[in-house]
């Protein structure tokens, strides 16, 4: 919540170096962690995804549990509210059944334990970047701009951009992205890039 790349700060907690010497290929593998330890990855897993062995993946995960010590209570607490409701709720209250979190089929039950655990987390984003896209549309028709938002991907808007209103947009953008969820105890940080099409404005 201070503003800094998650990825790289997990690197430096889980191989216990400052921020600032964390590598490329570190960060990559802390980003590889922070999102298969969401969608429920165990070691196998991980050591599948960044080619290294079994034993190690597990220590990476360990030491991932160590810094991040609240994590492991949030799995837990949503997956009981889960067993006990048979759904799990977004930020904003959309509601994801989960017909086989107490199945017997210990397959089945584990694919809606990791369902429960990440839905809140990406579903609640979902609805946040879709709120935000109706804030900004509504601006951008209010203040009669010439640009227009013409795509979504994941968690990226996409303009078509009238130069001349290059800093209005960009601060329209920010000011709707960071907010469209006004209570989220979590900063919202928005990067923008601006090109002559979607790769130059990466």
């Amino acid at each position: 919540n201070k503003g800094l790349d998650i990825h790289k700060a997990t690197a430096a907690k889980i191989f216990n170096i400052p921020l600032e010497e964390v590598t490329p290929d570190q960060r990559r593998q802390a980003k590889t962690i922070n999102f298969s330890i969401i969608y429920g990855a165990g070691a196998t897993n991980l050591s599948r995804q960044l080619g290294i062995p079994r034993p190690e993946a597990k220590l990476l995960i360990e030491s991932y549990f160590k810094e991040y010590s609240g994590l492991q209570q949030y799995f837990e607490e949503t997956v009981k509210f889960a067993r006990d409701h048979g759904y799990v709720l977004t930020k904003l209250g959309r509601k994801r059944k989960l017909r086989d979190i107490n199945s017997r089929n210990g397959l089945a039950r584990s694919n809606a334990e990791r369902m429960a655990i990440n839905t809140p987390i990406q579903g609640t984003a979902a609805d946040m970047i879709k709120l935000a896209m109706i804030n900004i549309h509504k601006e951008l028709e209010k203040r009669k701009m010439k640009s227009k938002m013409i795509m979504q991907v994941h968690d990226e808007l996409v303009f078509d951009m009238h130069k001349e209103e290059k800093e209005e947009l960009k601060q329209l953008v920010i000011d709707k992205m960071t907010t469209a969820i006004p209570d989220l105890k979590v900063k919202i940080k928005v990067d923008t890039g601006v090109g002559n099409n979607w790769l130059e404005a990466h």
